[in-house]
């Protein structure tokens, strides 16, 4: 059984639709890829599947559970998380912070224990600090925790983006554009960063991205989205010398 299952998904905005009949099957542990031209739907598939939007027709399954039209919060708990392409970093609040705004869904005391400082609140505030370290420790950051988050170089506050995502445990990890911005040498070290997060978390991973290099270095499987609708899915070799795919794509 996937992991996720999309069968039909939809949405319009007024007359426009945005996307139609977007089906999708992506197995545990897979690097999936979602591609295509600028306005051709990705980012509205992905607020479909975090709850952003809710469908007006479709279903989403994530590990046999029907997540459809969920509230972003109850999607989250149930299992994805997700970055953006405009990093979204508390970037007024230390590295270290930025991981344990993650770690609040697993871990929980009251107004009044935080207030007053109770031993509760002492003992899972200090839970999240180590699991916090932990998680900055395996993307080299655990050094930068006391920075602001504003701080660091770019491509690290991407590396702290998926570090607060994972902190959130989820089963599916949406990665928007990871490496838009990015120079060359920061491509590759996130495309290391990427493979070391599948196999690491036995992650499954579907991301949007723009470099080809990215996402024929990692992707085992790519969706093309053109104009809302599926193009072609399939291998990634396969997809990215589809005719239709240069055409539509690379415009060539």
């Amino acid at each position: 059984m996937a992991l996720l299952e999309v069968k039909n998904l939809g949405i319009s905005f007024g007359g426009l639709r945005a996307v139609d009949s977007f089906n999708i099957s992506i197995e545990k542990g897979q690097l999936y890829g979602l591609i295509g031209p600028n306005g051709a739907g990705k980012t509205t598939v992905f607020n479909l599947l975090t709850g952003v939007y809710k469908p007006n027709e479709g279903i989403v399954t994530l590990d046999g559970k029907n997540i459809t039209g969920k509230k972003t919060i109850e999607i989250n708990k149930e299992g994805v998380a997700r970055t953006f392409q405009n990093i979204r970093l508390f970037k007024d609040m230390s590295v270290l912070d930025n991981v344990k705004v993650g770690l609040h869904n697993k871990h929980h005391y009251s107004t009044l224990e935080g207030i007053l400082r109770l031993p509760r609140y002492r003992k899972v505030e200090k839970e999240m600090n180590e699991q916090a370290m932990e998680l900055l420790d395996v993307f080299d950051l655990a050094g930068q925790a006391d920075y602001l988050a504003s701080n660091l170089p770019y491509g690290k506050q991407r590396k702290l983006e998926i570090a607060r995502a994972l902190a959130t445990e989820p089963k599916l990890l949406l990665l928007d554009e990871p490496a838009a911005g990015m120079n060359p040498n920061e491509t590759q070290e996130l495309m290391d960063t990427i493979h070391f997060v599948r196999d690491k978390f036995d992650m499954t991973i579907l991301l949007i991205e723009h470099d080809m290099k990215l996402v024929s270095g990692i992707c085992e499987k790519l969706t093309v989205l053109n104009f809302g609708q599926v193009l072609a899915e399939g291998e990634t070799g396969e997809v990215l010398n589809n005719p239709q795919v240069i055409t539509a794509y690379l415009g060539e």
